[in-house]
């Protein structure tokens, strides 16, 4: 039988303490030292609300988020006592789940629909746990969620209707969820928009890309893969963060004039990666003028009309077609 150093702490009256991310009270027990060396703070632990809060907080996550801690397995040296960082901040799943509603004022949602058909759309929507604010009369939000299922983050951004771009004029329109909340002091861990999905395809190699709406994007045209985004040509982009890759085959798809960033931190998942191939087919093919405007694959993707885009245009023309369509609910067969 296996004897582990560090265990949680047998139940004893009083023992259980109150939860760090859901408040409720005697449901959470800590993390304790068999040796008697390391005093654990009182947030490295787990809530018995497995389900409905999900709060675990291992050691093993505990010194990864404080390597100075590390150093308190060694022999003791000095009475110093180390700052202990403030642990990472979760947002409550149910704010999550009431968000994935009201897609008729998601700029995002219509313009894709447009492109994919409304099915398809709230399926990607779905999948991504992809959400609408009120922020701006209507908004999209990226929601981050880990392997776990713990919600790290979400992120609000405004994108035009017509053309599926992001409004940036005046300025850019992005905000984070925790700011909307008023969440003070709220210790945000990015991680990747769609990590929650490694776990569903154990067997599917990773594909990653810059922005949330190209993974949203690639995904309906090359379902094979699981496509992540790193929030921007930086972003996610840490060791820390693509710790979750390990043993997974990973493309890199860098937008245009990402090329040479995204080939230096490729070099972060050569070693825990079981392959990682750099795609350069959009620098292959990108035209001078594409290259400046940075464009990224879905752009490239949404180039060339899909039927449903096609139909849309009819519609336009003639909007007597939608009432034919609606009076004998015909379907779109795609080839």
């Amino acid at each position: 039988m296996i004897e582990y150093r560090f265990t949680l702490q047998k139940y004893k009256r009083g023992s259980k303490l109150t939860c760090p991310k859901c408040g409720r009270k005697q449901c959470f027990v800590k993390y304790v030292d068999t040796e008697g060396q390391i005093a654990f703070p009182d947030y490295v632990g787990r809530c018995d609300h497995e389900h409905s809060c999900q709060y675990h907080y291992k050691p093993s996550d505990y010194f990864k988020d404080n390597p100075i801690a590390l150093e308190e397995r060694k022999p003791w040296r000095s009475q110093t006592t180390a700052v202990l960082p403030k642990p990472i901040d979760y947002i409550d799943r149910n704010i999550m789940y009431r968000s994935l509603a009201n897609y008729e004022l998601n700029p995002l949602f219509i313009f894709l629909s447009e492109v994919f058909g409304e099915k398809e759309t709230s399926q990607l929507f779905q999948l991504y746990c992809v959400g609408t604010s009120k922020k701006w009369k209507g908004s999209t939000v990226f929601w981050q969620i880990d392997r776990q299922g713990r919600v790290r983050a979400g992120k609000i951004m405004l994108y035009n209707p017509e053309t599926g771009h992001r409004v940036k004029e005046p300025r850019s329109y992005v905000s984070w969820v925790h700011t909307e909340l008023g969440l003070k002091h709220f210790n945000m861990k990015q991680c990747l928009f769609g990590e929650h999905l490694l776990a569903d395809y154990p067997a599917k190699a990773v594909a990653i890309v810059e922005s949330e709406k190209s993974a949203l994007v690639a995904s309906h045209f090359m379902p094979d893969f699981v496509w992540l985004a790193t929030g921007g040509i930086h972003g996610c982009f840490k060791a820390d963060t693509v710790a979750v890759l390990k043993n997974r085959a990973v493309i890199l798809c860098p937008d245009l004039g990402a090329k040479e960033v995204w080939k230096e931190k490729s070099q972060l998942l050569s070693s825990i990666c079981s392959k990682v191939v750099f795609s350069e087919k959009l620098e292959q093919c990108a035209t001078d003028e594409q290259r400046e405007k940075g464009l990224d694959i879905a752009d490239f993707l949404l180039m060339e009309d899909t039927p449903m885009m096609t139909l849309q245009k009819m519609i336009k023309r003639c909007p007597s077609l939608q009432t034919l369509v609606d009076q004998f609910q015909l379907e779109l067969v795609e080839p």
